[in-house]
């Protein structure tokens, strides 16, 4: 399966040949990482991608061991996407059981989890795909969002750091 096709889903791994600086100073990257332990929704916003997407995937690795079930990363590269790509996405990441069919379902499954989930590209979700995060964080006490967009996403307790 092409996972480019649904909005790129990237596992997380080391990344030993990294080059480059993150745009944070270490005082904001330790304060980051403080706010996605202790907050429910950290979002990373800017004008450029790369720098967002840099930031908020060196803070899911990072912060991947802290939870049970790991880290999953959505990479998110075009308009529309909805609640079913968002939960066939979370179904493709690698080391994540398969989750049953359904909004439902996946709600319902990710219920039981601690993990953190990385949206890179929050500026692509449908208000329908941001309502059903709502939902889930709502049922789903150990689920963490981490997100990089253009903007804030708009959930309930949401945090922004903006670059």
């Amino acid at each position: 399966m092409d996972t480019h096709a649904m909005g790129g889903i990237v596992p997380m791994r080391g990344s030993g040949g990294r080059a480059g600086t993150l745009p944070a100073t270490s005082d904001e990257l330790s304060r980051l990482l403080t706010a996605v332990r202790r907050g429910r929704v950290l979002t990373v916003t800017g004008r450029f991608r790369e720098p967002r997407s840099l930031l908020v995937r060196e803070i899911a690795e990072r912060l991947a061991s802290n939870f049970c079930d790991g880290a999953a990363v959505v990479r998110i590269d075009r308009g529309g996407f909805g609640i079913r790509e968002l939960t066939a996405a979370l179904g493709c990441v690698p080391g994540m059981a398969f989750l049953p069919c359904g909004a439902a379902g996946t709600l319902s499954w990710l219920a039981e989890r601690d993990m953190l989930l990385v949206l890179d590209g929050g500026e692509f979700l449908t208000p329908q795909a941001l309502s059903w995060l709502g939902e889930l964080l709502a049922a789903a006490p150990g689920v963490r969002i981490l997100a990089a967009g253009r903007g804030p996403l708009g959930l309930a307790g949401e945090r922004v750091h903006r670059l």
